[in-house]
């Protein structure tokens, strides 16, 4: 064990950092762009491999020290570094597992084969016998038992309906919707119930300071916002996704204070105009393919609406600001100089296309 652990994770130095990134992430939210440059984010982790572990208090605190190690990061002034304890189990199988999937590794990463029944059969896990689900449960609680308050707590892939709903049935989900669309919608619900009380569970156990939903080192929000995964939603052309996934997504979402983040990968465009009218939804985070599509986001979607951006090949962190003039986005980066995001006038500029 590091004997610094102890100290480093409870100081309340390093906490005042923190809390001084997440009150400038705050205002970020808020519309205030009045800091002179962009918000920069790139974290700190160390992974808990749930499924593998013997010791999970054990597995846990060998995490801590490994934050502990690093904890100086945080102290960065221009990059908010940080610090998470990310729960993987079965990385994006997770739910897969829960619903009794066969979930396996193959050439060393996560895959699952698809259930063998209809859809329109789905049955509710009992989450208090689920083993995967207690060891998800027995991790959060070994993360709050050491009494650090400086790191976060990152929640395994809890993902969302389409995601969960396409890996169980794969492409006969989509047929469904055409063609069976009351066992599409029923299913879908099964699994959206599910992982709302998912997400209810943790935020009566973590504490609500720590709480951050998956990557949380990447797609740090300020407390109360939760986040699901929209990377399915490519495959679905806006009237479907409006009927079938979007009243789930925004219960979803709404299970936190503030609503919180869709994660996107793909082509997603055509659900501006859906996310555009969600309440609930008040981050878009974009990285590979969807970054290229900055522009239309940033155009699109409301004011409230704040961008996460994983820079790419085609949308350098210079574009990024040529764009958005440091208005309304996260830049996930390991900035190294605050020349690159500097926003001079921000306040009382607009975006200035998409560059």
């Amino acid at each position: 064990m590091n004997e610094h652990r102890p100290s480093t994770l409870t100081d309340s130095a390093l906490l005042a950092v923190r809390e001084r990134h997440i009150d400038r992430l705050r205002r970020v939210f808020a519309g205030d762009t009045s800091d002179g440059y962009a918000f920069a984010l790139c974290g700190v982790e160390r992974r808990l491999d749930g499924a593998r572990m013997q010791d999970v208090p054990a597995a846990v605190a060998a995490a801590l020290d490994g934050l502990a190690s690093k904890a100086e990061a945080l102290r960065d002034d221009v990059v908010f570094r940080p610090l998470t304890v990310e729960c993987d189990i079965h990385g994006v199988h997770f739910m897969d597992k829960i619903f009794g999937a066969d979930v396996f590794t193959l050439d060393g990463s996560w895959q699952a084969h698809l259930l063998a029944q209809p859809v329109g059969q789905l049955r509710p896990p009992d989450l208090d016998r689920n083993p995967t689900w207690q060891r998800a449960r027995e991790m959060a609680r070994a993360f709050v038992a050491t009494g650090a308050t400086v790191p976060y707590f990152g929640l395994p892939t809890i993902a969302s309906a389409l995601n969960v709903g396409v890996n169980l049935f794969g492409q006969e989900l989509l047929v469904a919707m055409l063609v069976e669309p009351e066992a599409a919608h029923r299913d879908l619900r099964v699994i959206n119930r599910t992982l709302c009380a998912m997400h209810q569970w943790y935020r009566a156990t973590l504490p609500p300071a720590q709480l951050q939903p998956v990557v949380g080192s990447y797609r740090t929000q300020p407390p109360g916002f939760g986040q699901l995964c929209g990377c399915t939603t490519h495959l679905l052309s806006q009237e479907q996704y409006r009927e079938f996934i979007a009243p789930l997504d925004a219960e979803l979402l709404g299970t936190y204070p503030h609503g919180g983040m869709i994660h996107l990968c793909g082509a997603h465009v055509q659900h501006i105009p859906v996310w555009r009218e969600m309440k609930e939804l008040r981050a878009v985070q974009v990285n590979d393919r969807a970054a290229d599509d900055l522009w239309q986001y940033l155009s699109g979607l409301r004011e409230d609406q704040i961008l996460y951006v994983n820079p790419t090949a085609h949308m350098s962190v210079e574009r990024i600001m040529r764009i958005t003039n440091g208005r309304r986005v996260v830049i996930v980066s390991d900035v190294k100089d605050r020349n690159q995001i500097l926003t001079p006038g921000t306040s009382n500029r607009r975006p200035r296309g998409p560059g």
